[in-house]
């Protein structure tokens, strides 16, 4: 196998979990990202139990971050009518801001360059990308994997058809003092949108909803918002009412896109939130993320191995296995949140639910995966 350098713009979730595995396997990886660490972002922090069989394998022991260990789900309508279920496989509750710095830390002793710098430009020509970033650095290499997240300039300068189409989606997430179980995560509908409740590291509790801009725009601010829409369900009435936040004021992203993108762009191998996005209520986007790197890692070995023989070849098989694995996932979120739009179908939902309560759980596996094994 050639010892040859890959190249992974964004140091996310994705984008971390892949240099890691790749550096494992003998790769040379530079990872470029904008940002520093640690740093908070918006994000639901659950992640399904489907991962850590992989997450061993990384040699990356999450359990010493003391992740809230979480099993139950709880579903709300708008007016707080409630179903409760056992998740099939359990999950764990880990906050980006502690998990993102652990990974960051891994991927450098594990052999990965990260340069802190903006990608400008990405030119393809003749098997060879060249990279040139904000501070005129340039690097060349044969394979680029993307892990820059839900939207980025990038998307612009590629002219990803996603970027083009307007969004009607912004997220907000804090972080809050309260009491909440440790073994619970609350997915509470309201009124154009629908929000996300669990705990993660030292007994935090992340709350992190999904707007309708056409809802938002209404009221002044956040705070207003908050009162007069998301608290119309009387579950997150009491929680917005008795917990403390713990941020300044809450972190917000605007144009967040679920339309189907090309997991292949440009001949870069897209990863994570940057291959596709799976809506927040159905709480598996962190651990698709991790997945997708294992996925696209070991197809990069297989094709410096000689084992797939052509860049060609090498891209239609990630995109079949991401297909395979994931776009059943996607379009089931895509439907469940076309239906929570519509809040009398939501009630007739979740009377459906109370006298057939075995089906929430065949819904939640309708979005997640098997544990991920590795050969």
């Amino acid at each position: 196998m050639r010892n040859n350098e890959i190249i992974i713009i964004g140091g996310g979730l994705a984008g971390l979990t892949a240099g890691i595995h790749l550096s494992k396997i003998g790769f040379q990886v530079t990872i470029l990202e904008k940002n520093s660490f640690p740093k908070h972002k918006v994000c639901g922090e659950y992640i399904s139990n489907e991962v850590l069989p992989y997450l061993n394998w990384l040699d990356t022991t999450i359990s010493d971050l003391k992740p809230t260990n979480i099993t139950k789900l709880q579903f709300s309508s708008v007016k707080g009518k409630t179903i409760n279920t056992i998740l099939p496989l359990g999950g764990f509750g880990i906050s980006r801001f502690v998990l993102d710095e652990f990974l960051y830390k891994k991927a450098i002793s594990s052999g990965c360059t990260i340069i802190q710098e903006t990608v400008e430009n990405i030119v393809f020509h003749e098997n060879e990308f060249t990279i040139t970033t904000s501070n005129n650095t340039i690097l060349k290499s044969e394979i680029v994997v993307g892990a820059f997240g839900k939207r980025s300039n990038i998307d612009q300068k590629l002219n990803r058809n996603f970027i083009n189409l307007k969004s009607p989606w912004l997220a907000v997430k804090s972080h809050y003092k309260g009491d909440f179980p440790d073994d619970l995560v609350g997915l509470h509908n309201f009124t154009g949108g629908y929000c996300g409740v669990s705990k993660v590291e030292n007994g935090i509790v992340n709350i992190c909803y999904l707007a309708d801009y056409k809802t938002f725009q209404n009221y002044k601010n956040i705070d207003d918002y908050q009162e007069k829409v998301v608290s119309q369900n009387p579950l997150l009435k009491a929680i917005f009412e008795s917990y403390t936040m713990l941020f300044e004021k809450p972190l917000v992203i605007s144009q967040i896109s679920f339309e189907k993108k090309q997991v292949v762009e440009n001949h870069i191998l897209m990863i994570g939130d940057t291959a596709g996005l799976i809506h927040p209520l159905c709480g598996n986007g962190m651990a698709m993320a991790i997945h997708s790197a294992k996925i696209v890692s070991e197809l990069i070995e297989k094709y410096y191995k000689n084992e797939i023989q052509s860049r060609t070849a090498l891209e239609r098989k990630y995109i079949k296995e991401w297909n395979y694995n994931f776009k059943k996932r996607l379009k089931t979120g895509r439907f469940l949140s076309n239906l929570l739009q519509k809040p009398k179908l939501t009630e007739v939902l979740i009377r459906l639910l109370i006298y057939f309560p075995f089906l929430l759980p065949l819904i939640v596996r309708k979005t997640h995966g098997e544990p991920i094994i590795v050969k």
